[in-house]
């Protein structure tokens, strides 16, 4: 799967079907099925990791989720993350800054909501609101957003350097699935809370942002911190992919239960005569 939707040298986003899915041959009801049994090893992964933390291991991840309005990020939170122990995720929805946030450095809000060590860390919107939206909006000078891009890739880096394992994922839908999607949140008043009527004003927008992501992804993707490009008309599939893609860099680290620094025997011996 990783390497199916990694933004390697040479990708182009408006090249990409966003019905397509990439690696699997299913359906809706299939999917199901294979995510809950893709959960069970997910669960496994993270316990391993927040145990091995206990030990001394120092690792985490971090799963950056971006993706233009309803393209199902509150899904994978819900449905892949929501799928482990709760302790074991800390998650980070970045939403306007606030003037407090304004008045510092872009990145010292994100540095705040970093992973702690043995735990899924997962950034619902991400630094790179900085030079997206930013770019789009221009919400700073052009030379600003430009040194910004090379700041994100010093920044991945030294979290790298760090032990965070950096799994970046743009879920990527079409004009016409978001405009559907959208359509369905005004005709259902269960969903009347999730509309946005700015999510019109930043569709207006798409083309712009379209190429802000090529840009974003191009100027940031490395191998220490990819970029992963998730297809995401068909949401199952969506899930289905970044679940897959999580499994993958726990595996990469694999983390161990620590070794007990006591005795076990004497231990069983004192609990049998209790």
């Amino acid at each position: 799967m990783d390497e199916l939707l990694r933004a390697r040298a040479g990708f182009r986003l408006d090249t990409i079907d966003c019905s397509t899915t990439p690696g699997i041959a299913a359906d809706k009801k299939r999917a199901s099925q294979l995510l809950a049994e893709g959960a069970e090893h997910l669960s496994d992964l993270q316990e391993r990791l927040f145990a091995a933390s206990r030990g001394g291991d120092t690792r985490r991840v971090l799963l950056v989720l971006q993706a233009m309005d309803t393209a199902g990020k509150g899904g994978i939170v819900r449905h892949v993350v929501g799928a482990v122990d709760p302790q074991g995720v800390q998650l980070a929805a970045f939403k306007k800054p606030t003037d407090e946030e304004l008045a510092h450095h872009f990145l010292w809000r994100i540095e705040k909501r970093l992973p702690e060590v043995g735990m899924i860390g997962v950034f619902d919107r991400s630094h790179y609101e900085d030079v997206l939206i930013g770019r789009v909006r221009s919400l700073a000078p052009a030379d600003e957003i430009e040194r910004r891009y090379g700041e994100i890739v010093d920044f991945e880096r030294r979290l790298a350097d760090d032990g965070v394992s950096i799994v970046k994922v743009m879920l990527h839908i079409s004009s016409d699935e978001q405009k559907a999607r959208l359509q369905e949140r005004l005709e259902r008043p269960d969903k009347h809370w999730k509309y946005n009527p700015g999510d019109v004003d930043e569709r207006m927008l798409w083309d712009d942002y379209q190429r802000a992501y090529q840009v974003a992804i191009e100027r940031t993707d490395a191998d220490h911190a990819p970029w992963f490009v998730v297809p995401a008309n068909h949401k199952w599939y969506a899930r289905l992919a970044v679940q897959s893609l999580l499994i993958t860099a726990l595996e990469r680290i694999d983390p161990q239960w620590p070794v007990a620094d006591f005795d076990v025997e004497v231990e069983k011996g004192r609990l049998a005569a209790t």
